[in-house]
């Protein structure tokens, strides 16, 4: 009973290993364009898996991107005309984090715009609540009645004929 525990930890952590997508033919000879052509896939958006880099993803697609920087790198571009040269092509969303401009801005701003929103609904709600408790003061603290309201309440609360 051990060993199957034991068979089944072992080959779970087996799974659990992140995938190296990038095959022995891609690797450039040279440690320092290697070095480069990998950092650059990191920053880069596979079109297919949408959330994971081309480095990490094995579709085919994530494949030609990383030859493609590769090639553009052993060409002498540098990694900044390897974005640019990739972004004019696909746009900014091969890049996982897309630079802050006016098309990108409402991309940036929408996190910040709803969690202003959802501040501003919580303040509005919590002073409601507070005001719907009897104002400022205590708020186990009943308001006080004016003299219409505690004659009427007094007429309410005698016993009946």
């Amino acid at each position: 009973m051990n060993a199957l525990r034991v068979m089944l930890l072992v080959s779970g952590l087996c799974t659990a290993l992140p995938a190296f997508a990038v095959q022995p033919d891609e690797i450039l000879p040279d440690p320092a364009l290697e070095s480069r052509a990998r950092e650059l896939s990191r920053q880069l958006r596979c079109m297919v898996c949408q959330n994971q880099s081309i480095d990490d993803s094995d579709a085919p697609l994530a494949r030609d991107l990383r030859l493609l920087v590769r090639e553009r790198l052993s060409a002498g571009d540098s990694d900044r005309q390897v974005l640019e040269f990739l972004t004019a092509r696909y746009g900014d969303f091969v890049l996982l984090n897309p630079r802050f401009s006016a098309r990108t801005a409402l991309l940036w701003l929408t996190p910040v715009v709803v969690f202003g929103a959802g501040a501003v609904v919580a303040i509005i709600f919590l002073r409601r609540q507070r005001g719907a408790r009897g104002g400022e003061g205590d708020p186990g603290r009943e308001a006080a009645l004016s003299t219409q309201e505690r004659a009427r309440l007094d007429d309410l609360l005698k016993p009946g004929p």
